[in-house]
């Protein structure tokens, strides 16, 4: 299976890597089928998150794309980061073989729970943020 430098690169020395004390949100999603479990924790300051970290238990892909998307999602604001799709986070990293392309599904739907955490926290409606799922199995068939 090839991966990618970029993908070697934030798998070897994953950025962002750790919890957070008194986060703005945190989104916790796992996918039952690969044993995959990702948290994500925001920071957000006056709209913009100005931190983000994450946990991830799962395979190199899972790790890399977690670090990408805390790395992507920094400094956005609220809106810019729900612009942050699975898709977004493999052209970051120039590419997921087919078979881990669930991974970067994984990290999105993380992140945007982290959001929606922040969302029922602060008692805001995102525009267009949907309630996250505690397994992704039932959202992408692979």
């Amino acid at each position: 299976m090839e991966y990618s430098n970029k993908v070697m690169e934030h798998f070897m020395n994953p950025k962002n890597v750790g919890e957070m004390e008194n986060p703005s949100g945190v989104g916790i999603v796992g996918n039952a089928k690969c044993g995959d479990i990702m948290k994500v924790y925001i920071d957000v300051e006056n709209g913009i998150i100005k931190d983000a970290k994450f946990k991830t238990f799962g395979c190199g892909a899972a790790i890399a794309t977690s670090s990408m998307a805390t790395e992507l999602v920094k400094g956005k604001n609220i809106q810019q980061a729900l612009e942050i799709t699975n898709k977004v986070v493999m052209e970051a990293l120039d590419g997921l073989p087919p078979v881990k392309v669930h991974c970067s599904c994984l990290a999105e739907e993380a992140l945007h729970a982290a959001l929606w955490d922040y969302a029922q926290k602060n008692h805001i409606v995102i525009e267009g943020l949907k309630k996250p799922v505690e397994d992704i199995e039932h959202l992408h068939n692979h």
